[in-house]
């Protein structure tokens, strides 16, 4: 997504009458449904006022591309500024310049690390040169148009207010300098310069609008990646928090051989990368000499990591590089340099098969390697036993003697990059309280099903890369382990059945070609991700007037992650509700955000499921908003009072309920009015309404307020418009008004009229499954084209 899209000259204007700020603003409220800090929206005024002055160069075409905080797709990230035309050679090329404020800054002996001045104090942070090619390799890995179409992608980095260059040009960073140029305040011209050399000539081709609705790939699987990244490759590119975390830990590493005990702690959300940064590290100890293992409680990211490399190691070493949590009972002190422990939050205190061996699992790693680094979510804390909260894993480290450093993971890598749906996952289950109410602005894939056969419908149509799976709740029991024609989730209400995930792919069910059919549980997918997840929520966890009601009775007896649970209930009610409501809620959290892409969700209680509908899908599935809210409304409305109808203000309309009115002359009292921005005078026939749904979202972005034309003469060949016909079934909505494409084909009448013989309206969306409306000659009388798309605002 671009928040803001102008030519050089427009930019430049913006620049000089001091508004790039609102209209910067004025899109984050658009786009985003939510505003910014005063102290980013004074970042914008100083920065981009810089850039300007550099854009002001004649030699800098004034038909180049301006993009501004574009989010780079399937990541929390935001690209500062980029400027797009042609070079010399007329090579498509997008300039991505990384801006800072910085005044101050410190080099040191880390690989892409630097320090500086943040948040009133001196802090680790990623060198703007690392940061700005980081984010140009996330694009081209991401993106098939820059591939496919050879668009150029020149990262550097402005520090605009930096007059000493001595640290940020250390040697230490030539190799991400040769990449990406950094440049201070005094280096104002020869920036204009870089700038000059990639873009001599406009942006022609609007490279931005099509690298904006260029089709996503998603980030290469970390299992997929292993092999290489062992091999000495360095399969996935590191950003921002992930970077410093990696060297941090080298860093605590080195300190350790020299007999200082080190505990890293990292927290991170789901898709934060913590697995990516664990793997990351397994290769770079690994090629270093360190003697250093992946560890996990759970089997299952391990037996597909281990499958991945089995043929290409021998089976000692895959067996040397990753190891179960309770494999350490009996390891000598620090005979490991460094232990990788990652989904930290699942250890437990004892191990075996009974769980009657060894102390404490915490304890254990820490007393067998010099530095212990542990991975930790404790909102994925799911079973009785889990153990790996923070708390715990400080209380051992002083008992041990270790120095603890702690660090937080923020970039988000899954659930389509935003936290914002990660968010709304925890205010839907009660879990917190966020400011995300509603997945509206949010551009993930999240949709209610009707029933649980709709939903496998879903899962095996988005499989085309093995990547999308069902997982459920523990809610039935494991019949087919010892009957392989048993069926274990049954909804006969639904006539639906599967089975668990099969006894002979076990921990590798997730790689297992076809285990689309079968159903996996919180045991066989935590710590791993998935393009797309289907989840079914069972009786465990139900809605009652509004309000999560969790029971872990409802749970299989055979679900050793509450087992007890029923004893519990009956010595302690409150204290069992209370774990059992933490486990539950943890658990479809996990499940929840598994996918990269989407998820699709079916819960077993109907009222829960209506609830889980509204929640969801209320309003993203309206095609047009349901009038007078005026959600993220860009302009004000006026006072009944001030109102000069079409002279300073237009007639926001509720399409619902007045679609059918717009040839009629309307009053002020029938409507409320809004004022357009300076740019665009009022006209008669012009009125505004939201767009909401994702048919048009290449042109319309979910969620934008647009002003038409209403009832349009002349020709309405390839223009978007807003139509109403009964036969009409909107994709989004159901209802018999859109917004499409407009193209009709016409034939001659004996009399010498024409007349239309087909009318086709196009979806233009980046998502699948959006469909041509086609109507014939029979059906196209009744076509009414009630207005013509002017702007988006």
């Amino acid at each position: 997504m671009i928040v803001y899209a102008a030519n050089k000259a427009a930019f430049v204007e913006d620049i000089r009458l001091n508004r790039i700020h609102e209209k910067i603003l004025l899109e984050f409220r658009r786009r985003l449904s939510r505003s910014v800090a005063a102290k980013e929206v004074d970042s914008w005024r100083n920065s981009l006022q810089f850039m300007a002055n550099l854009l002001v160069d004649p030699e800098i075409p004034d038909d180049a591309g301006v993009s501004l905080e574009y989010h780079i797709p399937l990541t929390s990230k935001r690209i500062d500024f980029i400027l797009t035309g042609q070079s010399d050679r007329r090579e498509e090329t997008a300039v991505i310049v990384e801006l800072k404020q910085w005044q101050q800054a410190e080099a040191l002996g880390k690989d892409g690390i630097i320090c500086t001045p943040l948040g009133g104090a001196w802090r680790e942070t990623s060198h703007p040169s690392y940061q700005a090619w980081t984010y140009a390799a996330l694009i081209e890995d991401y993106n098939e148009t820059v591939r496919a179409d050879s668009i150029h992608l020149a990262p550097c980095a402005y520090l605009h207010n930096l007059d000493d260059d001595r640290a940020v040009n250390d040697p230490v960073y030539a190799s991400h300098i040769a990449r990406a140029p950094v440049f201070i305040s005094r280096d104002a011209e020869r920036l204009a310069d870089f700038l000059k050399r990639h873009v001599r000539y406009g942006d022609r081709h609007d490279i931005m609008y099509r690298i904006e609705n260029g089709r996503i790939r998603p980030s290469r699987s970390l299992a997929d990646a292993v092999l290489s990244m062992l091999k000495g490759n360095d399969a996935f590119v590191m950003i921002d928090d992930q970077k410093v975390a990696f060297e941090k830990a080298l860093e605590l590493a080195h300190r350790a051989q020299h007999g200082e005990k080190q505990v890293l702690i990292i927290e991170g959300g789901p898709g934060t990368g913590k697995s990516v940064l664990a793997i990351n590290l397994l290769a770079k100890l690994t090629d270093r000499d360190l003697v250093s293992q992946y560890v996990s409680r759970n089997a299952a990211p391990r037996a597909v990591y281990e499958a991945k490399l089995t043929g290409s190691f021998k089976k000692s070493r895959i067996s040397n590089l990753f190891r179960g949590s309770g494999s350490f009972m009996e390891s000598e002190p620090d005979c490991f340099d460094v232990l990788l422990v990652d989904e930290a939050h699942r250890l437990n205190e004892k191990s075996g098969l009974y769980g009657n061996q060894g102390e404490n699992q915490i304890k254990e790693i820490m007393h067998a390697a010099r530095l212990s680094v542990f991975f930790v979510d404790e909102a994925q804390r799911v079973t009785l036993k889990d153990i790996g909260t923070r708390n715990e894993i400080r209380h051992w480290a002083q008992t041990l003697g270790a120095e603890v450093t702690e660090l937080r993971l923020a970039s988000q890598f899954r659930c389509g990059g935003s936290d914002g749906y990660l968010a709304f996952v925890d205010h839907l289950l009660a879990i917190r309280d966020t400011a995300n109410a509603d997945v509206e602005s949010i551009d993930f894939d999240v949709r209610v099903m009707e029933s649980p056969q709709d939903l496998r419908r879903e899962v095996l149509a988005h499989n085309a890369n093995n990547r999308a799976r069902m997982v459920a709740g523990y809610c039935w029991d494991w019949k087919s382990k010892k009957d392989p024609t048993a069926m274990d989730i049954e909804i006969p209400e639904h006539d639906f059945s599967a089975q668990w995930n099969l006894t002979k792919d076990g921990s590798l069910w997730a790689l297992a070609e076809h285990s689309v059919e079968q159903i996996g549980c919180i045991h066989t997918i935590q710590g791993l991700e998935l393009d797309y997840v289907g989840v079914i929520i069972g009786p465990d966890l139900v809605v009652r007037d509004g309000e999560i009601i969790t029971d872990g009775r409802k749970r299989s007896s055979m679900d050793r992650s509450v087992r007890g649970i029923r004893k519990l209930y009956k010595q302690d009610p409150e204290d069992a509700q209370r774990l059992a409501d933490e486990i539950i809620k943890n658990t479809y959290r996990t499940l929840l955000t598994r996918g990269m892409k989407g998820c699709f969700v079916f819960c077993t209680d109907p009222e829960t499921n209506a609830w889980f509908r509204k929640q969801i899908e209320t309003p993203a599935n309206n095609t047009v908003m349901r009038a007078a809210n005026y959600e993220a409304l860009p302009y004000p409305l006026l006072a009944t009072e001030d109102v000069r109808p079409f002279e300073n203000a237009v007639p926001v309309f509720d399409l619902a309920v007045a679609a059918g009115e717009f040839s009629d002359a309307q009053s002020v009292e029938d409507c409320d009015w809004m004022q357009l921005p300076d740019w665009l005078r009022p006209e008669p026939d012009f009125f505004v309404t939201r767009v909401i749904g994702e048919s048009m979202n290449k042109r319309i972005p979910n969620g934008s307020w647009c002003v038409f034309r209403a009832n349009p003469a002349g020709t309405r060949e390839g223009k978007i418009v807003l139509v109403a016909h009964r036969d009409i079934q909107d994709d989004d909505t159901g209802e018999r008004y859109t917004i499409k494409r407009y193209h009709s084909e016409k034939a001659v009448g004996d009399d010498g009229s024409w007349y239309h013989t087909r009318i086709v309206l196009k979806p233009e969306s980046r998502h699948f499954g959006y469909r041509d409306i086609e109507l014939t000659e029979d059906a196209v009388t009744e076509l009414r084209v009630i207005g013509e798309l002017v702007t988006t605002l």
